[in-house]
């Protein structure tokens, strides 16, 4: 990597077409994104805020989905990396992997990730078969990132602490209980994180656990403070979770929040959390623009 500065990094955002494939998550209060989603409608939005590479996202428990983010990344300069999907409970998991990075575009593949907060056990991260996909995850080079709610806080902990050697990257702090003004148990399973250097966090989705038509930085600021305890700048990542976040406002209302909640650190400190926390947790490689 070289440049005049830290390039920076949308380290969370998805595409998607509801018309070629079911999105099981989306609710029926989800209609104004029950459509096609591109990297080229999210490119205009990162042109206008200089945003320089992005981390396309799974939504789906699909191998099929995959090598489309894959496929598209390959497309795309603007994409970095792809953090995919695999079943990292078969036995063949390994394999799987393998193949996804000698597909087109494997090359960008940078973790994995799979929907633990849908899984009817809470402790799911804790089972057999489970550690064992997690370890071919490790073994391949790659990171895991770890979706999660409060329920499944304490099992992602857990799992994090047994397997120092395997990075992990914990979306939108585990969706705090924002729109219901609530704390627990989601900050004392939080900080459980806190000695766990190999671990990251991103600063997403936030906006989306708040009241989506009614919520203020103010509404995400004690959420985003204790994140910046536990983790600090260093472990600290802004991703957009464009397309999900449009429920609750623009990618530049987004960005500008999580701005603003970052504006008391110095700037060496903001460059790790729009960018050099991303870049290294994930090993992207970025050209920075000029200037």
């Amino acid at each position: 990597m070289s440049g005049d500065r830290v390039p920076t990094i949308d380290a969370h955002h998805h595409v998607w077409d509801p018309a070629r494939a079911d999105q099981p998550w989306m609710t029926d209060g989800m209609a104004a994104i029950r459509r096609p989603f591109t990297i080229d409608d999210l490119v205009p939005a990162l042109d206008a805020a200089g945003i320089d590479a992005t981390v396309l996202v799974q939504t789906r428990s699909s191998i099929d989905e995959s090598l489309e983010l894959l496929a598209t990344a390959a497309g795309s300069s603007r994409i970095a990396g792809v953090v995919a999907w695999v079943d990292l409970t078969t036995a063949a998991v390994a394999d799987d992997i393998a193949a996804l990075a000698a597909a087109p575009g494997g090359a960008k593949l940078v973790a994995i990730r799979h929907q633990v907060q849908d899984e009817p056990d809470a402790a799911w991260l804790g089972r057999a078969d489970v550690r064992r996909g997690l370890r071919a995850v490790e073994a391949a080079g790659l990171a895991y990132d770890l979706l999660v709610r409060p329920r499944e806080l304490t099992a992602a902990v857990e799992v994090a602490r047994a397997m120092p050697g395997l990075r992990f990257v914990l979306d939108h702090v585990a969706k705090p209980p924002i729109a219901d003004r609530a704390w627990e148990p989601w900050a004392s399973r939080l900080v459980g994180f806190r000695d766990l250097d190999h671990v990251a966090c991103k600063v997403s989705g936030l906006v989306t656990e708040a009241r989506w038509s009614a919520w203020t930085v103010e509404d995400l600021a004690p959420y985003a403070a204790l994140a910046l305890d536990v983790f600090g700048p260093a472990r600290l990542a802004f991703g957009s979770d464009w397309p999900v976040s449009l429920l609750a406002a623009p990618y530049a209302t987004v960005l500008d929040a999580a701005r603003r909640l970052t504006a008391g650190l110095s700037g060496g400190e903001r460059e790790r959390v729009f960018g050099g926390t991303a870049i290294e947790v994930y090993g992207l490689r970025v050209e920075p623009a000029r200037g």
